[in-house]
């Protein structure tokens, strides 16, 4: 596990704001080849920078066991968020300061990537197949990315038993938490539309904003369910309210807002998507739902207890299993077979100086080595 480190110190120094292409799957690359992997990458998407359909890279790596051995996939992504201003030193300039890894990425989360690979290079190729599925678009629109490697990974008959998903999932110390579910999400764009006109002559003019803010008072009163065995109640938030006029003696001509649900398993994006259309055509507005993810769950089990036995062995820690927080790529890899998230402490994801313990990246390799031995057994 010496080389966690540096593998770790590579990737971070290769910039990868989403969507991610080039350098950073080079390093991936440079990474894995050594281990015995063979690597495939490919480019989808023919958009423009900064749209939607921008090139997303993605990554699919495996080394085979022997003939009808398991096979475990480990998921992850290279992609990181912008890294902002006011750094203490360069966000792609790994530095240690103390018992400190910094660098954009080092928790969410080329430092979970490498301790993927860290821990691969302590597996004996004939424990079975292992499996790397890494894409360059989870912190972006996530059009192009794992759901490109799952329809690569359908074509060519890839099909793992097992995935686990690297996002930081600790909270306050490395292993007291893994995920076994997410919520699902639908973001719902809403209009009104009026006839423009002067205040002072209301009767020839309809103003659409009273009839948005109708519609989204019952919206926000709804209250869509109490919560599950596992999932936390759903909810439903007002996140942007838009009219744009700069004129204080003009009734406008349009009303938009933007709402966000994130819900659990007693409800689908399809159901919640045509509750909202049906409140926002009562009150004369139309909706346009787009749904990100549904929710999913991997009941506690075998998989659930191969990680919390890891953990157990190298931090001494009961991992909790949760469905709490925001949406992953697992959404999507639940289609393909049962999978897990498990990773770093997220205290520092997506913020100003990102950092991770030293010594928490080599913990998380020797886990993460645990978990493919037990589960390829």
């Amino acid at each position: 596990m010496t080389d966690v480190l540096d593998f770790a110190k590579r990737l971070i120094a290769a910039p990868s704001v989403t969507p991610a292409t080039g350098a950073v799957f080079d390093a991936m690359e440079e990474l894995l080849v050594p281990l015995g992997f063979t690597v495939t990458r490919f480019t989808r998407g023919d958009g423009e920078t900064g749209t939607p359909e921008a090139p997303v890279e993605n990554l699919f790596a495996i080394r085979r066991g022997p003939p009808g051995s398991k096979h475990f996939a480990f998921a992850g992504h290279l992609d990181v968020v912008p890294p902002g201003e006011g750094w203490a030193s360069g966000a792609f300039e790994p530095e240690i300061r103390g018992d400190l890894l910094y660098g954009r990425g080092a928790v969410d989360m080329k430092g979970a990537i490498a301790c993927m690979a860290a821990a691969v290079a302590d597996v004996p190729e004939d424990a079975g197949t292992v499996s790397f599925i890494i894409t360059g678009d989870e912190e972006g629109p996530a059009l192009h990315g794992t759901r490109a490697l799952i329809d690569w990974m359908r074509d060519h008959g890839e099909q793992p038993d097992l995935c686990l998903v690297g996002e930081p999932t600790s909270v306050n110390r490395l292993g007291d938490m893994m995920k076994i579910g997410r919520r699902g999400s639908v973001n719902i764009w809403l209009e009104v539309e009026g006839t423009q006109g002067h205040v002072a002559y209301p009767h020839l003019a309809d103003n659409p904003i009273p009839k948005l803010v109708a519609m989204l008072a019952e919206l926000d009163a709804l209250v869509l369910d109490e919560g599950t065995d596992w999932f936390q109640p759903s909810n439903l938030e007002i996140t942007d309210l838009e009219v744009g006029n700069t004129a204080h003696n003009v009734i406008p001509a349009m009303a938009k807002a933007r709402i966000s649900i994130r819900f659990n398993d007693t409800h689908s994006g399809a159901s919640l998507s045509e509750k909202v259309v049906a409140i926002a055509k009562k009150h004369g507005g139309t909706a346009l739902p787009i749904v990100s993810g549904e929710p999913f769950l991997t009941p506690p089990g075998a998989f659930s207890a191969i990680i919390a036995e890891a953990v157990k062995a190298e931090t001494g820690v009961d991992p909790e299993p949760s469905t709490t927080g925001g949406t992953s790529d697992a959404r999507f890899l639940r289609a393909v077979c049962p999978v897990i998230e498990f990773g770093l402490v997220n205290a520092t994801m997506h913020k100003r100086d990102e950092a991770v313990a030293v010594e928490d990246l080599r913990v998380l390799a020797r886990i993460y080595a645990r978990i493919v031995k037990a589960a390829l057994a």
